[in-house]
């Protein structure tokens, strides 16, 4: 009965293998943040191995994403992270939006909410380990840029503008 069960296991590893998601490499930077926003060289290197896996139209994948189910929690983690924030069509938002994705990105940061621990399990993405000194440029950054929209539009611009229960 066990080595029924470990054959049966072992042919439906083997079959999944086969049914692969779509792989996130676009890398269209039509709308990427950088293009309207001041991205440092220093805030770069710590923003692409750190963070545009999961919030950019580019990832870099590891060896094991190659593995189901393995590729589909990967898969899920991407798509997630860019319906949250997506830095490749940053500018293709609504400035009240853009202003609002740059508060939430120094709040997380602040709120040790990002990177999520499931990413940082067992240093499989240790380059999203970020330190304090890294995580206090980015805080600053953004800050900075919030600062820049606020000297920039009318403050009632930036406000994001709730809906009614009714509107959806």
């Amino acid at each position: 009965m066990t080595k029924k069960i470990i054959l049966i296991a072992a042919g439906i590893l083997s079959l999944i293998q086969f049914i692969r998601p779509e792989k996130n490499l676009t890398d269209d930077r039509t709308n990427d943040i950088s293009t309207k926003y001041a991205v440092p060289a220093s805030l770069n290197t710590i923003l692409q191995p750190a963070c545009n896996d999961c919030h950019s139209n580019k990832t870099t994948y590891p060896w094991y994403a190659e593995f189901q189910p393995l590729g589909w929690w990967l898969n899920y983690h991407v798509t997630e992270g860019k319906g949250h924030l997506n830095f490749s069509t940053f500018t293709s938002l609504p400035i009240a939006v853009q202003n609002h994705k740059l508060e939430e990105i120094k709040e997380m940061i602040e709120e040790n909410e990002m990177p999520i621990p499931s990413y940082t399990w067992l240093g499989l993405h240790k380059e999203a380990n970020l330190s304090a000194e890294e995580k206090e440029l980015i805080i600053h950054w953004a800050t900075s840029q919030m600062d820049t929209l606020k000297n920039r539009y009318p403050p009632d611009s930036l406000i994001l503008k709730r809906r009614a229960p009714n509107e959806e």
